[in-house]
């Protein structure tokens, strides 16, 4: 006797969704303000990494001391919380946090080496020489994604964009930044492998344990956890755990090693030119323009990446073009205040929108206000910023994964069984890692890049490009995924791209309005195609 039939609703696959469902609060629907509040705090503790570890890695080697790298800190928030009103009033309108990025620290390094300020014996003139030459570069750097972004043009490159191609982009430009996770929790390991764990306990374990309470567990998760983990480590401190312990150790784990509440003033408000006029330099201006290039390539992945987890629909080219116009004034903002560093898309904050399921703008823009409030208000923004790194680091292992995901998300359009989609992810995938590598490994042991010319400005804009590994990745999978087999007609269906039609354009899709139009009536003036 023949067996059963399965039953119909047993054979049906996954269902392909344009938005992510679950998500509690989308692009468009706020929290009640006081949720919001802290929840946009909790996004302003988690942009502090990045914008505390630039530059205590740059301004130390310019030549500044802790007052230095209090100002600039100070500088970084401030800007970056500007920009990211900016992007979400008139750019993408995304809850994106903008941020300092590292794609710029590299031709920032170069910068610092010029044999220009190698002669100058007092520190802090060093440093205000270097500040300014990293200032004139970055200006001269923002007139590229300005120009791209304004003009429309990357708006064609973005309209070629299927999800075979945006998956190893999004999914590199969170899983890209592994060296950024663990390798920083192994500094200190007793601080950094508790934060881990009671991160991933409180945010995934509690709310299903505790269905009642669950949600706020889930939903500030990384607040809970970097208190516990900082009072922790506060007495480990006070309590002489690390008294005789190596310097290195000392410095990872003590919560009184950073130097910033020291160095930082009461009351300062950043102000365009403060460390002096800035310099220009044709060569690390180019080297800078390809630092920009980079941070537009990956923003451009990680705006994927918020969109997804703002459960909007996908951002139409237009608007994509509009947010890197925007973008690139932030640059610009950076070369004038002095930031020693460029924006781009904060990484992190986007994987905290997956982790907390509310995608809301309102929630980044409340953070915005808590980044320009706490950077006027020096020490108090320098207490929060004195958190060790490791905490900030293990908060970096499931945030990135979370943007990695998202890339990863987009193969359910696709046809995973064509051998041509295997070939394009598989090699844009491996290449967009071990390319990168190759380029890390040779200029750990050399002390310079594989190419190494007579022009310091050439090897800084090659080595730059080929160090990102979401740059590289998805360059390869942007080329084979629009060159190979082409003209086949199952292509188009295999990569996924008729899935994405109705985007293409600002006005075929009725949503497009409610996610990605300006506010006051500006569409009128600024149009979207």
């Amino acid at each position: 006797m023949a067996a059963p039939a399965p039953k119909q609703e047993e054979l049906q696959p996954h269902a392909v969704r344009d938005q992510l469902p679950a998500v509690s609060y989308c692009l468009t629907s706020p929290p009640p303000w006081p949720e919001a509040i802290l929840l946009g705090f909790q996004h302003y503790l988690v942009m502090l990494g990045t914008t505390v570890i630039i530059p205590t890695a740059l301004v130390p080697q310019m030549g500044g001391g802790n007052e230095e790298k209090a100002r600039v800190i100070q500088t970084l928030l401030f800007v970056a919380g500007i920009n990211t009103l900016i992007q979400s009033f008139l750019g993408t309108r995304l809850p994106a946090v903008i941020g300092g990025s590292y794609t710029f620290v590299a031709p920032t390094i170069s910068i610092i080496l010029a044999g220009r300020y190698s002669g100058i014996a007092d520190p802090h003139e060093k440093f205000l020489r270097i500040m300014r030459g990293t200032q004139g570069a970055l200006i001269v750097a923002s007139t590229l994604q300005i120009i791209m972004g304004f003009s429309g043009l990357w708006r064609i490159v973005v309209r070629l964009l299927s999800p075979l191609s945006a998956a190893p982009l999004v999914a590199l430009v969170g899983f890209g930044l592994y060296e950024l996770g663990f390798p920083s929790v192994a500094k200190c390991i007793e601080i950094g492998v508790p934060q881990i764990l009671l991160l991933v306990a409180l945010s995934q374990y509690i709310p299903h344990l505790l269905p009642l309470v669950g949600t706020a567990f889930e939903r500030f998760a990384v607040i809970m956890s970097v208190v516990v983990v900082w009072l922790y480590a506060f007495f480990l401190t006070v309590g002489g755990a690390y008294k005789n312990a190596a310097p290195k150790t000392q410095f990872h784990c003590r919560t009184d090693r950073s130097g910033l509440v020291g160095g930082a003033p009461w009351i300062s408000v950043p102000y365009p030119f403060q460390w002096g006029a800035p310099t220009f330099d044709a060569g690390e201006a180019f080297a800078m323009m390809a630092a920009s290039f980079v941070a537009l390539v990956e923003s451009t992945g990680a705006f994927i990446a918020v969109s997804r987890y703002a459960s909007a629909t996908p951002c139409p080219p237009s608007v994509m073009s509009r947010g890197i116009g925007w973008q690139g004034v932030g640059i610009l903002l950076g070369g004038l205040f002095g930031t020693a560093n460029g924006s781009s898309v904060s990484v992190e904050n986007a994987g905290l929108l997956g982790l907390t399921r509310v995608g809301s703008r309102r929630v980044v823009q409340i953070s915005a206000g808590f980044m320009i409030f706490f950077s006027i208000l020096g020490k108090f923004g320098a207490v929060f910023a004195s958190i060790p790194g490791p905490i900030i680091a293990a908060i970096y292992c499931l945030l990135f994964a979370y943007v990695g995901m998202a890339g990863v998300g987009f193969l359910q359009f696709c046809n995973l069984n064509s051998f041509r989609t295997k070939f394009i992810l598989g090699f844009s995938l491996f290449m967009g890692l071990s390319v990168p590598q190759y380029f890390n490994e040779y200029t750990s042991v050399a002390g310079f890049g594989p190419v190494h010319t007579h022009a310091r400005w050439f090897n800084d804009m090659i080595n730059v490009v080929f160090s990102s590994k979401a740059f590289v990745g998805g360059a390869v999978a942007y080329f084979l995924d629009n060159t190979l087999h082409r003209r086949d007609g199952t292509v188009r269906k295999d990569r996924g791209h008729h899935f994405w039609d109705r985007f293409r354009s600002f006005k075929t899709d009725p949503r497009s309005e409610e996610f990605y139009s300006l506010p006051f009536n500006l569409n009128k003036f600024f149009p979207s195609f």
